[in-house]
């Protein structure tokens, strides 16, 4: 039966996320995985999936608010520029999944909504059977919710007639260390588990939060519209002791439309639920997902792909630099700005905001950086341009992600100097990728190659756009040791491999 939120078991009572935000403490990660039931690991539930797809003719479509929702997939299409044609064609080529990328996340609340109505309703006019619908956004619970999701779902529904009965939330990323225990979304650092909202995440400027703890969490972004004690939730011990059959029996008497908070801890428990949800849709339930990356790799029955060997990515490239484009601003990011900036033959410049942001200096700005990389790429050097780490202050939400956007786009347009094609493309940041993406490059498709560190998703952008088959790597800010970008870019040279 669907429960109330449930504490981590064998965790003493300070930790019980029943209790408000300030009870929630660290925890160490192996104390708190070790007192959970053990995974259910059945290898035949992901290829169960791909056949349950292929059968019925069906796609996962994952309308993903970055281009990070790939970070966990392969094999698939990305498309970031659309009509009802490209659609239906993408739909029919029997691909397991299909990723919308809509850059939402970086547009005001109003617009990203919008967009999403957009998107709901072209699916819905598109040919071929209805695709599984999946909200993609972030495991660190940042991005436009309820709003955009509840756009999608609002257009679907009005242009197809078919209602949903259960919201699932998802924000699990085992690879990362985002794990949903105990209803409570943790983050993982240093062998510890801290609750989300104790994060420097929970205090973007756009997407500030208070609560880790999901249902309280959906109560806030709602602005009370729903109730925490509204929100059901499936627990870690019906996925692991009861399987796929306890947890569809528990999902099929989900009724209106309402939310579910969905704990998993790895991807056995991501697996389940594929299969859990499988079982409920062939008694006649309909469900709406808001998730992060990883449950598209399980709702599709994509299997698990070696690492991608960075120095074969680029090898046939022209010779010379890279360019390496820095946009994030997290604490890592700036991290894996300072090791990447001390390689040898790496020549870094620096966006400055300030100047970016004042229009009479802008133009000057942007070409000024434009010629240092240009002047690098020509001496046979890695590029790196990256923004001033000092953070614009903001009146508020709005502001501040209009200065993001300000800033991306002086960023897609010192791409859109470069004169020779670099050896690969590194976007830092999830933003920052997408405005290369449609901006500077003009990509309207690309190929998810697979991932060249865990989360980090390596794109193959299509004959259409300015730099055909380079290797984009999509380097999520929130992601990666102190090293990463470091260490892919040494790979990309051939000087290491970064599976070693």
């Amino acid at each position: 039966m669907l429960t109330e939120p449930e504490k981590p078991l064998e965790l003493e009572d300070s930790l019980d996320p029943t209790r408000h935000e300030e009870a929630l403490r660290p925890v160490e990660s192996a104390a708190l995985l070790a007192a959970l039931p053990p995974e259910r690991v059945d290898p035949e539930l992901r290829a169960a999936a791909r056949r349950h797809l292929a059968a019925a003719g069906r796609c996962v479509v994952a309308v993903d608010d970055d281009p990070l929702g790939t970070q966990s997939v392969h094999g698939v299409t990305v498309m970031t520029r659309w009509d009802a044609q490209d659609l239906s064609k993408a739909l029919a080529a029997g691909d397991p999944a299909l990723f919308l990328t809509t850059n939402s996340r970086g547009l005001p609340p109003a617009d990203a909504e919008a967009i999403n109505r957009s998107v709901g309703a072209d699916l819905a006019r598109a040919a071929g059977p209805h695709p599984v619908l999946v909200s993609r956004s972030d495991s660190t619970l940042r991005g436009h919710f309820p709003g955009e999701m509840e756009a999608l779902r609002a257009a679907w529904e009005a242009a197809t007639g078919e209602a949903f009965d259960a919201i699932c939330l998802v924000p699990s990323f085992p690879e990362a260390g985002r794990l949903t225990i105990g209803d409570v979304q943790w983050v993982a650092e240093g062998g510890m588990l801290f609750p989300a909202a104790q994060t420097p995440y929970a205090r973007d400027p756009a997407f500030a939060y208070r609560h880790s703890h999901l249902p309280r969490w959906v109560e806030e972004k709602t602005g009370g519209r729903v109730r925490a004690q509204d929100v059901a939730s499936i627990s870690l011990e019906t996925i692991r002791q009861g399987g796929p059959e306890a947890f569809a029996e528990q999902l099929a008497a989900v009724t209106g439309g309402r939310h579910v908070v969905v704990n998993a801890a790895s991807y056995a428990d991501l697996d389940v639920f594929a299969a859990g949800v499988r079982l409920a849709e062939a008694a006649g339930r309909r469900f709406f997902f808001r998730s992060a990356a990883p449950l598209v790799k399980a709702l599709a029955g994509i299997p698990d792909a070696p690492l991608l060997r960075p120095r074969e990515l680029a090898a046939g490239r022209p010779s010379g630099g890279g360019l390496v484009l820095f946009g994030s601003h997290v604490p890592r990011s700036t991290a894996q700005l300072r090791n990447a900036r001390a390689l040898a033959g790496l020549h870094a410049e620096e966006l400055r905001v300030a100047a970016v942001l004042e229009p009479a200096a802008r133009e000057g700005e942007v070409a000024r950086v434009a010629a240092a990389a240009n002047t690098a790429l020509a001496r046979g050097e890695d590029a790196l341009v990256f923004t001033s780490r000092e953070v614009a202050a903001a009146a508020g939400r709005a502001e501040s992600l209009a200065i993001a956007r300000s800033v991306s786009a002086a960023m897609a347009a010192v791409v859109a100097r470069i004169e020779r094609d670099p050896r690969f493309l590194l976007g830092k940041g999830g933003i920052t990728s997408s405005d290369l993406a449609t901006e500077a490059l003009g990509v309207r498709s690309a190929r998810v190659l697979g991932q060249v560190l865990p989360g980090v998703p390596v794109w193959r952008p299509g004959p259409e756009s300015r730099w055909p088959g380079i290797p984009f790597v999509v380097f999520p800010g929130n992601s990666g040791t102190d090293e990463a970008v470091a260490e892919v870019v040494r790979g990309m040279r051939g000087e290491v491999r970064s599976e070693e």
